[in-house]
């Protein structure tokens, strides 16, 4: 059943858990990670990235996910990640998505905040929800005009107050695209935001936290963690593996069998340790 994040992740954020936001890439991953939601019984967010949206466009990808989102039994988020322009996101709107990201962490704090608000305006009108981010969160690699700086919790309390989104991504020390789980979260720093605001939290870069900063972060107002880099390791080494033991085979869809249980068995570990 399609969700927002409204409907997702308050609860999330007074419960001490969290919701996984997985970036698909294709097909693969919306079957495996459905299945690991419908066997754990919990919701999931299926994110579409800039990479993807630039790839295949936003209608095209809101025709991949939407009908399985709709038939699961459990909530399905279907989000627009990290988007900078308005047109993009009024396209994915009217394709169905019930979320999207306005990223205007880039920008001077007010046009962040007044674009992020007219954002939230437009969405409204199609019963969607909006995330926002305050500070911003650096890439390791493929966006080299991002910035890293940390998010100031004065600013976050102006952001969440004037902006109207329904959860704020907050930079503190996650990293996008980290192979390795070696950031260092400043708990100081997400502890003086979460004072500041109700909104859920969002953490992006999620594959870079190790798994105890992760238990600990959502008992923090984090209800979102973005989950991109260990589904993509985990797609490469599972196709790599399917190839080499089956170099006779040529079918797309016996080949990507031991890929799709692999994808699965990790959405599984991350729900779980999320949930």
């Amino acid at each position: 059943m399609l969700a927002t994040l409204n409907e997702l992740l308050p609860a999330a954020a007074d419960g001490h858990y969290a919701l996984p936001c997985f970036n698909v890439f294709g097909s693969e991953e919306v079957v495996a990670i459905l299945a690991a939601a419908e066997e754990a019984q919990r919701g999931v967010i299926l994110a579409c990235n800039k990479d993807m949206a630039d790839h295949m466009g936003v209608v095209g990808f809101a025709g991949m996910v939407r009908g399985l989102a709709d038939a699961a039994t459990v909530p399905v988020c279907v989000h627009l990640d990290h988007c900078y322009e308005e047109a993009r996101i009024h396209a994915a709107l009217r394709a169905g998505f019930s979320s999207v990201m306005f990223d205007g962490s880039q920008l001077p704090l007010a046009d962040n905040i007044a674009r992020t608000a007219a954002i939230v305006r437009l969405a409204r009108g199609f019963g969607a929800s909006v995330e926002g981010e305050v500070g911003s969160v650096p890439y390791t690699e493929g966006r080299d005009h991002i910035k890293s700086e940390l998010t100031d919790p004065l600013e976050a309390l102006a952001f969440a107050e004037q902006s109207g989104v329904d959860a704020m991504a907050i930079s503190v020390g996650n990293v996008h695209r980290l192979t390795e789980a070696i950031s260092a979260i400043d708990f100081g720093l997400v502890q003086r935001i979460a004072a500041c605001t109700r909104l859920p939290l969002v953490i992006h870069g999620t594959s870079g936290i190790r798994e105890a900063d992760i238990q600990r972060l959502k008992t923090m107002r984090v209800a979102k963690f973005n989950i991109g880099t260990t589904m993509r390791m985990t797609f490469n080494q599972s196709l790599r593996q399917s190839l080499a033991d089956t170099p006779e085979r040529f079918d797309r869809l016996q080949l990507m069998q031991p890929v799709v249980s692999a994808l699965q068995v990790e959405a599984r570990r991350m729900i779980d340790l999320l949930g």
